[in-house]
């Protein structure tokens, strides 16, 4: 999905952006049901876990860190392995099992956010431990990277941009940006996607000794918690999907809702911002407003120059938004940085929501297996988008000729610009990154849809800026009579750490089964505050 992100604070300094991508899943993917795959993974599903402290000074004392061994291939489990990093927190009483959460992105490094943003989850260990990963390409789990490749079409949504002239010299910048993720990623990059990951997560259940997968999934979480429940429906357990995903919706009609709800919620904090003294932008909404696109103007003709060495653009402050825009626990810290950019110059503090690290630190790229755990220092500093780039485009069968988007683009570019005049090129530079990289796999849009499993709970949010409510809706349909829909009548993306009415329906169905009826609601007077 495009930059759908979990809210929480936590999150702020590795928030996610960018559906670049390049990655197709390895061949012989698994039929619906992927407990029958004739390869033989019996290997895989008798681990057993060793935990022990997370390593770091800045780790809480509590949280315990494992691994299992997962292979590069499914089709061809003898042809390498890699690693995936894990973390728990251990149940207060005998446990009756785990719950394992994904935090979406995708793209998200899982062991980090439950490090510190693991209070929101404190209820569910009072039954079941509660675990996370970083899924393959994420984090220290063999993380993917393209180097300079993530910047590769910033022109070709350029309102100066001439289309007839052009585009064959952005397309071919887009395929350079594809070598370049090869170059960078190493093994990892065409065994990468959902389809993989939950069979990653299929494996990590049985390590985990638990029969049935409980599972809390955020934003792209839900497309992974689906397509499990498509994979493996005799092994699902209580499972939530909060944030729910689109699984039929090509990236390009993504990218229109999600620079639409950007601007939603821009749209919400200037309001709020005017209302301070503090802001940047003065107390009039409609003069901030049109400052606002100014700012990104100017910094897109005369970036500043950052510590990082490198300059900051109109589109990196654009996708630093996009994060703090996500929630509004984050719009107090979004306007004390966009006040020292706008006041001082100084995007130093801007700089902590954008994920625009690329190139910053590039890994290497590897042959042979994925290999082992990557040392927290080494993890490339581009892994969020790049990881997101790469899972996005795999999980995404469609792939225009230079010939369509050539037709196409003027009408996107329109399109975009009619959803969110800030976010709209932002977005349109997302979905091209797509071109020239393989074609995705078919099976979440052919196969995900009227499983055969136990209910399941589906929590859309009425104001949610990445997935929009549709979706749920949608996503419940296609899921058929497993899926169980909670309408949240609030604001910000996902429901669980912003609604307590949301909270306690979720920790109700995880730690003892009772389910809301299909359509239940909780009021926006129910939020956190």
């Amino acid at each position: 999905m495009l930059a759908k992100l979990s809210p929480r604070p936590a999150l702020r300094h590795c928030a996610l952006a960018g559906a670049i991508g390049l990655a197709l899943l390895g061949a012989g993917l698994p039929a619906t049901v992927a407990d029958d795959a004739e390869p033989d993974l019996s290997r895989f599903y008798r681990q057993k876990i060793s935990w022990s402290r997370c390593e770091g000074t800045d780790m809480p004392k509590d949280l315990q860190c494992g691994k299992i061994t997962v292979p590069l291939d499914y089709a061809r489990p003898r042809a390498g392995t890699l690693d995936l990093a894990l973390a728990r927190y251990r149940a207060t009483t005998e446990p009756k099992g785990s719950v394992l959460l994904n935090y979406g992105g995708p793209g998200g490094p899982g062991v980090p956010q439950l490090a510190y943003g693991g209070k929101e989850f404190m209820e569910l260990t009072n039954a079941y431990d509660v675990v996370t990963f970083d899924p393959r390409g994420v984090g220290r789990s063999s993380p993917v990277s393209c180097g300079d490749g993530v910047n590769a079409a910033p022109d070709a949504t350029d309102d100066s941009t001439d289309l007839e002239t052009s585009t064959r010299a952005v397309l071919e910048r887009l395929r350079t940006a594809a070598a370049l993720c090869a170059e960078h990623s190493g093994p990892v990059l065409p065994h990468i996607g959902t389809v993989n990951a939950s069979r990653d997560l299929d494996v990590l259940r049985d390590a985990l000794g638990d029969k049935k997968l409980n599972y809390l999934g955020f934003s792209y979480g839900t497309r992974l918690g689906a397509v499990y429940a498509a994979q493996f429906p005799r092994k699902v357990g209580r499972l939530v999907l909060d944030g729910v995903d689109t699984l039929t919706e090509p990236l390009t009609e993504q990218g229109v809702a999600g620079a639409a709800g950007q601007q939603t919620a821009l749209d919400g904090f200037v309001d709020w911002c005017v209302g301070d003294i503090a802001c940047p932008f003065g107390q009039d909404a409609r003069t901030a407003r049109e400052q606002v696109a100014q700012l990104v103007e100017s910094l897109d003709e005369n970036p500043l120059p950052t510590d990082l060495g490198q300059n900051f653009t109109g589109q990196d402050l654009v996708a630093a938004m996009s994060q703090g825009l996500y929630s509004t626990e984050l719009w107090p810290t979004l306007k004390r940085a966009l006040a020292s950019l706008v006041e001082d110059g100084d995007p130093t503090d801007i700089l902590a929501f954008s994920i625009n690290g690329a190139g910053l630190r590039a890994a290497d790229g590897r042959d042979g297996d994925g290999g082992g755990l990557t040392d927290e220092e080494d993890v490339p500093m581009d892994n969020l988008p790049a990881a997101m780039m790469a899972i996005n485009c795999a999980d995404d069968p469609d792939r225009p000729t230079a010939d369509r988007i050539t037709r196409n683009l003027g009408r996107l570019r329109a399109a975009y610009e009619r959803a969110s005049p800030i976010f709209g090129r932002y977005r349109l530079n997302e979905v091209l990154m797509c071109y020239g990289r393989p074609r995705g796999t078919d099976f979440i849009r052919d196969e995900v849809k009227d499983v055969s499993g136990p209910k399941m709970l589906l929590v859309g949010t009425r104001g949610d800026p990445a997935t929009p409510y549709r979706w749920t809706e949608e996503t419940a349909d296609r899921l058929g009579d497993a899926a169980v829909v909670l309408d949240n009548k609030g604001e910000g993306h996902t429901g669980y750490t912003s609604s307590k009415c949301v909270h306690k329906t979720v920790n109700a169905f995880l730690l003892h089964g009772s389910l809301p009826p299909d359509g239940s609601s909780c009021g926006p007077e129910e939020d956190a505050e």
